[in-house]
């Protein structure tokens, strides 16, 4: 008797379904992920200066995550050693831009100064205990 072969999905982590929406946002939930989206949005970065944009996030994170967005298909290394975005993952930006202008309506009317990222510096990772 022959085996059939497995047709199911992979499971990705935090699902047992692997379904492609629970593989997308476990990619992007990654750590860096979509900061390093963000900021190829603009256009190519060295690798130096996308570390500078994340806030010198550590190399071998940035390094993990650049290849795991490069094997999505969301990042390409181009020919003068940038990073830049493919078309897939310029999609992928259009569709988090309504978020982002969500993001700064709702910053603008938190009562919360520690929700909108005032009392530690805007934009600065949060300080180390």
């Amino acid at each position: 008797m022959a085996k059939q072969a497995d047709t199911r999905t992979p499971p990705v982590r935090g699902s047992r379904t692997g379904r492609p929406i629970m593989a997308l946002l476990d990619l992007l939930g990654r750590r860096w992920s979509l900061r390093i989206l963000w900021e190829l949005r603009g256009g190519p970065l060295t690798s130096r200066a996308l570390r500078t944009a994340c806030d010198e996030a550590s190399p071998t994170v940035l390094q993990a995550r650049l290849t795991e967005l490069r094997e999505a298909g969301f990042v390409e290394l181009g020919e003068g050693g940038g990073y830049g975005l493919t078309a897939l993952g310029q999609d992928l930006c259009e569709m988090v831009m309504p978020l982002h202008r969500f993001a700064e309506r709702w910053k603008s009317s938190s009562p919360s100064p520690r929700l909108r990222g005032e009392g530690r510096g805007e934009g600065k990772p949060p300080r180390r205990r």
